[in-house]
């Protein structure tokens, strides 16, 4: 028993953690613009993530060492450093997004301006990494988080029309004056918002804060392969209702009021309640693995003391790096930087430099000098091919989609 709920608990906290701002902003975003013509991107990114998330957490609880620590080892200094500033730029840019959006929340229930909160928000993350214990702070957010079904809830309560939703999911097409570059840019959006890489550090380092053991692949493989499909079932959700409600309206989304509107109409203030309280834990926890995320892949390519076991004087160019990018982050959102805009452009980098984490991950889960008999099987490698060539091809056209379509505008 004890060991069914630790799967479920596991499980939970992957589906919490698969949405954060990048997902609830970009699914509203695309449900109200495209409709369901890019609902196939989430299950492409869904199938991925889980992928490269269990290679990343064999890689870990087989070697006990984390993907970033050995890149550096297998792929030489140059590469593991290049990938380690990537990297870095791109967490710390997604950590701007989610006080924002967290601050965003907030704002819808207390009508206090959201710059007002950016503050006490990244206090308080900085006071639950220093203070929370790991596995509570996982499950409490991620179980929290679990609130997001509202948005699965609203959709039948909506009453739809479940013949021609599925005709327009699988029979993706372009609304009336939109173009293809247009649809592309948008399709690399969801793809690096459903497929962000602090998503894999996070997992990777967390199976070593855990300390688990080869004995725990089966956790490993449940938090992937279970958790991440049912947290694509809530992005889909995000779009459908933003498809019922603010497409016919000709609402477009520049704010998290916007994604939250369709759940308000359908359930009411019960709903506007529970929309908020998974809103607020998702981002919330979203916050804690970006952050932690951003040191993490310093301090495994360095070699220092890291993570939230050993006492911070133990750690402390770990927490110092951490506490430096929170303020940075701080910082930066204090400008008045367009929350949404950040957004769009924190899961369009991740899009364009997701080959630089799933290779490294790709070549070392199948090293047999580190993982022995636990190396990729054919189909692994196949589908792991696959999509990387994938993410390759959109990291190539990133740039060119970003210049030809004015970010999607």
């Amino acid at each position: 028993m004890k060991k069914l709920l630790s799967l479920a608990l596991g499980v939970f906290t992957a589906i919490g953690g698969f949405i954060d701002i990048g997902d609830l902003i970009t699914d509203a975003l695309i449900g109200a613009r495209f409709g369901l013509a890019l609902v196939w991107v989430t299950v492409v990114a869904v199938i991925g993530v889980a992928l490269y998330s269990e290679m990343a957490g064999r890689v870990a609880v087989v070697t006990r060492r984390t993907v970033f620590d050995l890149i550096r080892e297998r792929m030489g200094a140059r590469m593991g450093l290049a990938a380690v500033i990537v990297s870095y730029l791109v967490n710390a840019i997604a950590l701007i997004a989610e006080l924002c959006g967290i601050a965003l929340a907030i704002e819808l229930l207390t009508d206090v301006h959201y710059l007002l909160w950016v503050p006490p928000v990244a206090f308080l993350a900085w006071l639950v990494i220093w203070r929370v214990p790991f596995e509570m702070m996982e499950r409490v957010y991620g179980l929290a988080g679990m609130a997001l079904f509202v948005f699965v809830i609203a959709v039948w309560h909506l009453g739809p029309d479940w013949g021609q939703m599925l005709h327009d999911a699988t029979h993706p097409s372009l609304p009336f004056g939109e173009g293809l570059p247009t649809y592309f840019f948008y399709a690399l959006v969801m793809l690096g918002a459903q497929m962000t890489p602090y998503e894999v550090f996070f997992f990777s380092s967390a199976a070593v804060e855990h300390r688990w053991r080869a004995r725990n692949l089966i956790e490993v493989r449940m938090n992937c392969w279970v958790g991440y499909p049912i947290g694509g079932i809530l992005a889909i959700g995000i779009q459908v209702v933003a498809y019922q409600v603010l497409q016919p309206a000709g609402i477009q989304v520049e704010n998290l009021s916007q994604t939250v509107l369709p759940v308000v109409l359908a359930l009411g203030k019960v709903g506007f309640a529970l929309a908020i309280l998974g809103i607020v834990a998702a981002v919330f926890g979203s916050t804690i693995e970006t952050l932690l995320s951003s040191s993490y892949t310093v301090a495994h390519h360095f070699g220092w003391t890291w993570g939230k076991t050993p006492r911070p004087a133990d750690a402390s160019r770990f927490h110092t790096l951490l506490l430096i990018t929170l303020l940075a982050a701080v910082a930066v959102a204090l400008t008045t930087i367009n929350p949404v805009t950040i957004t769009i452009y924190a899961v369009y980098l991740g899009a364009a430099v997701l080959p630089v984490t799933y290779l490294p991950i790709l070549v070392i889960a199948n090293d047999r000098r580190y993982m022995g008999d636990r190396v990729n099987g054919r189909l692994a490698n196949a589908v792991g091919v696959v999509y990387l060539v994938i993410v390759l091809a959109g990291a190539l056209a990133a740039l060119p989609l970003l210049i030809a379509t004015k970010a999607g505008l």
